[in-house]
């Protein structure tokens, strides 16, 4: 017994819109698809009770992929204002501004007048410490 030959949607798409432009007929569409007449009767039957659902279906979908990014920003647009909030806290406390000036002037000041020489620690180095030692602090102040 031969398999049963499967259509993809836009194949049946094209038989029924070759059905519906009343073209050729329904029997000539059938033997030049190897299907059977009363299986593209049947699609066209279906065809214009599923075409609504055609419509809605993609407007319903875009409008949840949008609410969907929608709320997707707004909460990444929150978690940078938690982290903004946090960063500040963590500057003032640990004295970033001021020990990031001090870095800077420090790294400025050289031996000779064309030559530059950092201090003996580097830049990343004093600009973390102050970040660390506020972090232990606050861990060694709360217990945790």
């Amino acid at each position: 017994m031969p398999k049963r030959k499967r259509f993809t949607a836009g194949q049946k798409a094209a038989m029924i819109l070759e059905a519906l432009k009343e073209e050729k007929t329904i029997a000539q569409i059938a033997a030049e698809n190897g299907v059977h007449p009363n299986q593209i009767h049947k699609w066209k039957r279906q065809a214009p009770e599923n075409l609504p659902q055609l419509f809605a279906e993609h407007r319903q979908g875009e409008k949840a992929l949008k609410a969907e990014h929608e709320r997707q920003v707004s909460e990444l647009y929150a978690e940078i204002g938690r982290l903004c909030a946090q960063l500040s806290w963590l500057k003032k406390k640990s004295g970033f501004h001021a020990e990031l000036g001090r870095a800077f002037r420090h790294a400025g000041e050289g031996q000779s007048g064309d030559s530059v020489e950092g201090p003996s620690v580097s830049l990343g180095a004093q600009l973390l410490e102050p970040v660390l030692s506020a972090r232990a602090a606050f861990a060694a102040g709360t217990g945790h």
